[in-house]
């Protein structure tokens, strides 16, 4: 059933206004944009939509926009991020319910939680859902994460779980795909900087910001008509720009959604605390590599 699931999946941003409160025409804005610019489905919730500053209201309040914003063109991927089985298991019934596609659950914060407690939490949370669901595997960014022998593992014990949404370099990827692609869909994040070697070897797409879609979109579809030399020249004009962007997380929040911002007409972007500070140097560093940049399409 997961094997539907392909291509660019831009990871929404959590856009704030002012008073510190959710932006929701700038969220139907980059919505409208990323499906304008060709993505094949759009996910939220992730670790670039500052799961880890959202209630959980706010976060039931993004899957809601996106599906309205959304209706039926794409495919829609929440992450549900709460702390706890229960706060999973409810957080999937309310995606679910809202006409979510297929679902990530990331793991809980617990650093030192043993690899055979991570299997036992993920079964527990994917028991009885009839819907396609996920893992994100992301240790580099939160500190735990399951090994290859372990995802098989889950896999065999729950088996709508389908998809993992990974986070590693080229390298890591690749040795992936050769123990586990034949079990999973492999989605790979990190802004898609690696786009081009994790289509290589067999992954099914890219999990990457609003900011650049549009350029991944082209990658993506030329790779998958045959086009590869175009894929590359087209890869190799965004690289700069994407490995800039991807340099940590808080650094893509800050720069990345700045850029996500002025390419979707948004004035200016509220941050909520706590908060990388944009410096005038690294501005000046992010403008040099995206001058070439026009608008997102509406």
């Amino acid at each position: 059933m997961s094997k539907v699931f392909h291509g660019i999946y831009p990871m929404l941003y959590a856009f704030f206004r002012a008073d510190n409160s959710l932006d929701r025409d700038a969220h139907r804005r980059q919505v409208g944009a990323c499906i304008a610019a060709g993505a094949h489905g759009l996910a939220v919730g992730g670790l670039a939509t500052e799961c880890n500053k959202l209630s959980t209201d706010e976060k039931r309040q993004l899957v809601e926009w996106t599906i309205e914003d959304v209706g039926d063109r794409v495919p829609v991927s929440v992450t549900v991020s709460e702390n706890t089985l229960k706060g999973q298991r409810s957080a999937i019934d309310h995606a679910y319910g809202a006409g979510v596609a297929w679902v990530v659950m990331q793991p809980p914060p617990v650093r030192g939680a043993s690899i055979d407690a991570l299997v036992d939490f993920f079964a527990a949370v994917a028991s009885g859902f009839d819907l396609p669901l996920g893992i994100q595997n992301a240790p580099e960014y939160i500190g735990i994460g399951l090994d290859n022998p372990a995802m098989r593992t889950l896999a065999n014990r729950a088996q709508n779980i389908q998809i993992l949404k990974a986070e590693g370099p080229a390298p890591y990827i690749s040795g992936l795909m050769l123990e586990l692609g034949g079990d999973f869909t492999v989605f790979n994040g990190r802004n898609g900087v690696e786009l081009i070697d994790n289509l290589r070897v067999g992954c099914a797409g890219t999990i990457p910001g609003v900011e650049c879609c549009d350029l991944q979109v082209q990658i993506y579809n030329s790779w998958r008509n045959g086009d590869h030399s175009a894929a590359r020249a087209q890869f190799r004009h965004v690289l700069p720009l994407l490995s800039y962007l991807m340099l940590t997380i808080d650094h893509l929040l800050c720069y990345g959604k700045r850029l996500a911002a002025q390419r979707l007409g948004i004035a200016q972007v509220h941050d909520r605390q706590p908060a990388m500070t944009a410096r005038a140097v690294d501005l000046d560093t992010l403008e040099y590599w995206s001058r070439h940049l026009e608008s997102l399409p509406e």
